[in-house]
């Protein structure tokens, strides 16, 4: 095997979690691929898988090395697929918002995949901040302000937010009418993975905005668990319309203070600048901005 036909056995081991499998996989020989791990090993000096009877899982720098690996393999492949004129095919990793990807983008993913059948998508939920380069992820969905990173972002849209409370909880507090008002509430607080620090409520009025801290009782890290304690009536929040617009409809949430919202957070996709985007990225990054472009004209 030549260096790139090792690092795909490589690859396909750790993803398989087997020898066996891998194997299997590749075509080869089960003892075809312990000897080209064990030379790989000696070569590097470096000890990349950890073997037991059950499973095979990389070590801290067999994890490194896999990483590596699927770097180089993509832009081989992209490089190969310029001169071929390939459709874009391959593993696309996505890393998303999981509340907002549902709304967004799943309900299309049928007509992506009749598109661009050679393309497998896998996609993993979070609210952290993902180093794509290091993880291995080809780029990110994410809500809100971006911090500063070497990151490209393509703003994909802006979110409409209210200020809401249940009416169980506006019987008990009272309705504010504006944002002198606000002391003796509370809020369900939104607290951020990153510093642990809850998000403060945010007004708009006029082309400025005031933030304003109020105490909770109640503080979460994940969206849909966010969205469960406002609707138990455990304090005020701000949310994305889309996320409650059947409680708005229903009656379940009470809007506040309309005049004067808190600001529209953006939407953006975020990809490395350190690497040429590859065709599959490029046809994914596109497809999903079209895609919130047309959910959010028709308000669905």
């Amino acid at each position: 095997m030549d260096r790139f036909d090792v690092m795909r056995l490589f690859v396909r081991i750790v993803e398989r979690r087997s020898f066996t499998q891998a194997a299997h996989d590749m075509d080869v020989p089960r003892s075809t691929c312990t000897k080209v791990i064990h030379d790989l090993e000696e070569r590097l000096g470096a000890r990349l898988l950890q073997r037991t009877t059950r499973v095979v899982r990389p070590t801290l720098d067999g994890e490194a090395y896999y990483l590596r690996c699927l770097g180089i393999l993509d832009d081989i492949e992209d490089a190969d697929g310029v001169f071929r004129n390939a459709t874009p095919k391959g593993v696309l990793r996505v890393e998303v918002q999981g509340t907002i990807a549902r709304h967004f983008l799943l309900p299309a993913l049928p007509a992506f995949f009749e598109r661009y059948p050679d393309i497998e998508l896998a996609i993993s939920e979070s609210e952290r901040w993902v180093d794509l380069v290091q993880e291995g992820v080809d780029c990110a969905l994410r809500y809100g302000q971006l911090r500063d990173s070497e990151l490209v972002a393509r703003q994909v849209g802006m979110l409409e937010r209210l200020t809401v409370a249940t009416p169980d909880y506006l019987a008990c507090y009272g309705t504010p009418t504006s944002i002198d008002e606000l002391d003796g509430h509370r809020v369900v607080g939104l607290r951020s993975i990153s510093t642990g620090h809850i998000t403060p409520m945010e007004f708009g009025q006029g082309n400025q905005s005031r933030t304003v801290s109020l105490p909770c009782i109640l503080s979460m890290t994940g969206t849909e668990s966010y969205l469960a304690g406002i609707r138990l009536g455990l304090g005020m929040a701000q949310v994305p319309r889309f996320h409650i617009e059947d409680e708005l409809r229903s009656g379940a949430l009470v809007p506040l203070l309309a005049d004067t919202p808190p600001p529209s957070a953006p939407v953006s996709l975020l990809y490395s600048r350190t690497r040429q985007l590859s065709p599959r990225v490029r046809v994914f990054l596109d497809w999903a901005a079209r895609e919130f472009a047309a959910r959010l004209a028709t308000g669905s």
